[in-house]
């Protein structure tokens, strides 16, 4: 895809752990950007901020005018007040009217692996039912699928840090036998923008996973080894994962609502099935031990290097 000048890529989420970093990679592939707030922040100097808000139709209708791409990194997980799924479902319905009027011609979307069916947790079931709604606009979706990402800033990375640092004997119910394939958040930053300027890849949906499939127990494991710490992981069949959500709520900084809904999804195994995306855009996918190595090195540096 040849970059143009005058194309301004909308970005949704800006202030969260990707919507920061992607904005970042745009403005160096030299794309221009606007990102939609709904509170003025911090945010590169180069970009374009729009306050709106997802739930907020009215407000819409600015951050859209001129934009046909747009990033959908939105959700409402870390919620304190009402059901997520359900303002994450108004969010998506409100998105696909405002951006059919407005004659948005493309939508990259940001959602979670996990098989599709009955069992899915609450949060895996909310992020699929967000893709078909987009899926239902005039323009054309693409679902990126991800596994566990890894870096400093996001959830699953603070929630395993912070449990390998606090707690070198764990009793832990039967998830961390659970397999999926961590990914790195360099790479998925790299998917996203690559989709971009991969014309295959629009209307597709594609699972992107690391190069390592491990389970839950060696995924603290191997972090543990890597901070030169000795960890002891005891498996029981009692401890259910709203009970497991409790405690690590009382020993990570993770949010409560984020908690039970990361400690939830454990059960279901997030693997690709399908690797279709490593064709389109043959990237170097980063292993495992160094993605923590690089999440580690980000943290001791204060922020992302």
């Amino acid at each position: 895809m040849i970059r143009q000048e005058q194309t301004t890529i909308l970005v949704t989420g800006a202030n969260g752990f990707i919507g920061r970093r992607l904005v970042k990679e745009l403005l160096q592939r030299g794309y221009r950007v606007r990102c939609m707030v709904r509170r003025p922040s911090d945010l590169p100097a180069e970009v374009e901020q729009i306050q709106a808000d997802l739930l907020q139709p009215d407000s819409l209708p600015a951050a859209l005018n001129g934009i046909d791409t747009v990033y959908y990194l939105v959700h409402s997980m870390g919620q304190s007040k009402g059901d997520f799924a359900e303002q994450d479902r108004l969010a998506a319905r409100n998105f696909v009217a405002s951006a059919d009027l407005a004659g948005v011609k493309r939508v990259i979307y940001l959602g979670g692996l996990g098989e599709t069916g009955d069992n899915l947790s609450h949060h895996l079931a909310s992020r699929l039912e967000v893709a078909h709604i987009l899926q239902t606009g005039c323009f054309s979706t693409t679902f990126l699928r991800a596994a566990v990402i890894i870096g400093f800033g996001g959830s699953s990375y603070e929630m395993v840090h912070s449990l390998v640092k606090r707690l070198p004997v764990m009793i832990t119910p039967r998830w961390v036998s659970t397999r999926n394939q961590p990914i790195a958040v360099a790479d998925v930053i790299a998917y996203l923008a690559g989709c971009l300027e991969e014309p295959k890849t629009a209307g597709g949906t594609f699972d992107i996973g690391g190069p390592d499939i491990i389970t839950y127990k060696e995924m603290m494991e191997r972090f543990a080894a890597l901070e030169g710490k000795r960890l002891w992981i005891i498996p029981v069949p009692v401890l259910t994962p709203k009970l497991s959500s409790y405690w690590v709520g009382l020993v990570t900084p993770v949010k409560s609502a984020i908690a039970i809904a990361l400690i939830e999804g454990l059960k279901n195994e997030v693997i690709c099935r399908d690797n279709r995306i490593r064709e389109l855009l043959p990237i170097r996918l980063t292993p495992y031990d160094d993605a923590i190595r690089t999440a580690l090195a980000e943290q001791h540096a204060g922020g992302v290097l």
